[in-house]
């Protein structure tokens, strides 16, 4: 029987490429990098929405040139590098005073293996859409999840989004005790408002920014929204310099979210309303996630992963019979509708 972490490792053979000095192996075969751009509507006959899977078809992007100028936020004491956006093994803390001390395996890792947790999730937990808002889920979800990936259990559709490879080697690396100290701290916190929702005929043009995530176009005018969610940053110069205090706004076709609410308080066949599990307001159990409030990308794309098969084991059972019938228009109606509550 092989280990967890040799069985990660061999759905993990591929490319090799260097981030933020690190050496990754990822599985990214030439069909996979053949995919269209996120900003097109859907995706390629077997693909995953490139809307929900943004995929970086140029690698992960190139540090940005150093010139010594200080860089700042609004309402931060902090003054950081432009290098200091692109070191993993240190989380980017614009404000250290709104969040407890965070645990080493949160702040910086342990190289060569393990990123700091708060460099992709925030310090205080929010997260982008291209991963988890940690924030206010129990420690043993955050735990579990963490060794999902380890084990092969938690995959995804979309092998070239660069997201999910990086933190399926953190999973592989990262030492029960780091894990169970990061997920106390996250657990610990309380997830706030984050995301804006707006229902819309028309959105900004996109393109991918930084590794898996949306960004608008400058001056690169509107276009029809689609059977899609497109999920930006309100300003994303503030999340380019990785500033925890500036969220999202996420666009969604009109009339989704009355769908979405109608879908998830109803039940069909196997499926049964989704605060069964989740909780009354969707705010979660120690063993379901929160979903009020959360991102709606990163949402579906869980669901979406569900359906396929490249999430397995006990935790995600009971979710199986809840999408198996779930077309990808009902996914989006969703997780709009879950978007738009308070968390």
């Amino acid at each position: 029987m092989q280990r967890s972490g040799e069985i990660v490792r061999n759905r993990l053979k591929g490319a090799t490429l260097t981030f933020g000095g690190c050496l990754l192996v990822l599985a990214l075969a030439s069909v996979v990098l053949d995919a269209p751009c996120a900003a097109e509507n859907g995706a390629t006959a077997g693909e995953p929405p490139g809307w929900a899977f943004p995929l970086n078809r140029n690698g992960p992007p190139k540090r940005a040139a150093d010139d010594g100028t200080m860089r700042h936020v609004p309402d931060s004491m902090v003054a950081l590098p432009a290098k200091a956006m692109a070191d993993r093994y240190t989380a980017v803390d614009w404000h250290p005073e709104r969040h407890p001390s965070m645990p080493d395996s949160v702040a910086y890792g342990r190289k060569p293996e393990v990123f700091a947790c708060a460099f992709c999730h925030y310090p205080n937990g929010q997260g982008r859409p291209e991963n988890a808002s940690l924030a206010g889920l129990s420690s043993a979800y955050i735990v579990e999840q963490v060794h999902a990936m380890r084990d092969g259990r938690r995959r995804s559709s979309q092998p070239a989004m660069l997201s999910q490879p990086l933190m399926a080697q953190v999973a592989v690396h990262a030492r029960d005790e780091e894990v169970a100290a990061a997920a106390a701290y996250f657990a610990a916190l309380r997830y706030q408002p984050w995301i804006r929702v707006v229902e819309t005929d028309t959105v900004p043009k996109t393109e991918v920014a930084g590794v898996s995530m949306l960004g608008v176009v400058a001056d690169g005018g509107t276009e029809p929204i689609g059977p899609r969610i497109i999920e930006v940053p309100e300003n994303l110069g503030l999340t380019e310099l990785r500033d925890d205090a500036s969220g999202f706004v996420a666009y969604v076709p009109p009339g989704s979210i009355r769908s979405g609410n109608e879908l998830v308080h109803s039940a069909k066949g196997a499926r049964a309303p989704c605060a069964t599990c989740h909780g009354a307001e969707f705010k979660g159990t120690d063993v379901a996630p929160a979903l009020a409030g959360r991102s709606p990308s990163y949402l579906f794309r869980q669901l979406y992963d569900i359906r396929q098969g490249v999430r397995s084991g006990a935790a995600v059972a009971p979710m199986k019979a809840e999408v198996a019938q779930m077309s990808d228009a009902e996914m989006l109606e969703v997780v709009a509708y879950l978007a738009s509550l308070q968390p």
